[in-house]
């Protein structure tokens, strides 16, 4: 991103104030709350949403020590992975390190925003990272989510379509994987008769007009049908605008669980295991036994056991995830290699993908990486 500083241009306090909404709503157009799964608390959980930002601290937990670091390098934000409160707090009385981190972050004037399962549930989130470190290629979703999806159905004077169908466009209406401005139209007539105070944009009061008009389909994601709705009432000429909406129950290719990809080439999958071993920084992995080559491989950061079944049937060689239990192995029956490579060890490199998204957006302020080693697992 340019910098004012290139070009000589020197910030004023107008230009550099951002808050941590500017920031929290820049993530959540990466990965909409929404998507977050029933039992996750993402968003913001401490901290006043309009207070300017002064740096920001990307962590992948956020325990007491994080505090401290944010406290230390002047940070008033705290952007983490996995949310300090997952469960309800009926008392904060310090009793705990989750009550202590609250407490410690409140007297110090620091919010506290955790990006969770739905940052695992976007094509461009967590599970990317960790199939980009891998050298995985062809990346798709392995269990992609029904019901995210809507459509809008709406009829518009034959002259007026374009300038509505660009408004719906730009407001996020018609993406369909990598292709743009997508839309289905038929041309017909519409009818009608405008009465008592009408102001029609065409005909006259109670006389019956009719129009040439095209019925415009367009499809979005769910979350966003108030902006969509607002540009086409912003955009259509029509005094009264005639629509529908549909929740569709067609699978998302860009939300959902876990991700699956291809190596450059098949290799042996002890080779394979050394490999993810090096590129994903751990100590130890635990897997059942190897059962062909590996050419297709299914990721899921932190806990992915539920995945398995996704993995074997979009014909995955290996399964890369944590927190298998015992008696889960035996799953593999023969079918596919699971590799545990560790809760935190899988999801590490989401800190760079935080401050990477971050990075691109904001320049007035430092983004920081912790320190702070937060994996409560150590290992001989």
């Amino acid at each position: 991103m340019l910098s004012w500083f290139k070009f000589g241009f020197k910030i004023n306090d107008s230009m550099a104030t951002t808050t941590i909404k500017n920031v929290t709503d820049h993530l959540e157009s990466l990965a909409p709350r929404s998507y977050q799964e029933d039992y996750d608390n993402s968003g913001l959980l401490t901290g006043d949403s309009s207070a300017p930002v002064k740096g920001v601290l990307v962590t992948l937990d956020c325990i007491e020590e994080v505090v401290d670091e944010a406290i230390q390098n002047n940070c008033n934000l705290i952007v983490a992975h996995h949310p300090i409160i997952f469960r309800g707090l009926k008392r904060i009385t310090g009793q705990n390190y989750v009550e202590r981190t609250i407490i410690k972050a409140i007297k110090n004037d620091i919010a506290i925003y955790a990006v969770h399962t739905n940052l695992d549930n976007v094509h461009a989130g967590v599970n990317k990272k960790i199939a980009e470190k891998i050298g995985l290629k062809n990346l798709k979703i392995l269990k992609p989510r029904k019901d995210t999806l809507s459509k809008l159905v709406t009829f518009i004077p034959r002259e007026n379509a374009g300038d509505v169908l660009n408004a719906l466009h730009k407001a996020g209406a018609g993406n369909i994987g990598d292709y743009k401005n997508c839309s289905f139209q038929v041309a017909g007539e519409g009818t009608f008769k405008p009465t008592g105070d009408a102001q029609p944009y065409i005909g006259q009061t109670n006389q019956l007009e009719r129009v040439d008009e095209i019925r415009a389909e367009v499809i979005f994601p769910g979350y966003i049908t108030h902006k969509v709705l607002r540009a086409l009432k912003e955009s259509h000429p029509y005094e009264q605008v005639a629509y529908y909406l549909s929740r569709l129950e067609n699978e998302n290719q860009e939300v959902g669980s876990g991700m699956v990809g291809e190596l450059d080439k098949a290799i042996e999958p002890f080779e394979f295991l050394a490999g993810l071993k090096k590129q994903m920084n751990v100590k130890i992995i635990r897997h059942t036994q190897p059962t062909k080559e590996v050419k297709k491989v299914a990721v899921c950061g932190g806990a992915g056991s539920f995945l398995l079944p996704s993995a074997v049937a979009q014909g995955a060689d290996v399964f890369v995830s944590a927190d298998f239990k015992y008696h889960e192995f035996f799953d593999a029956d023969g079918k596919i290699m699971i590799a545990d490579i560790g809760h935190y060890e899988s999801e590490q490199f989401t800190k760079d993908l935080l401050a990477e998204v971050l990075r691109e957006k904001f320049t007035t302020f430092a983004i920081i990486f912790s320190k702070s080693v937060t994996n409560p697992i150590s290992y001989l």
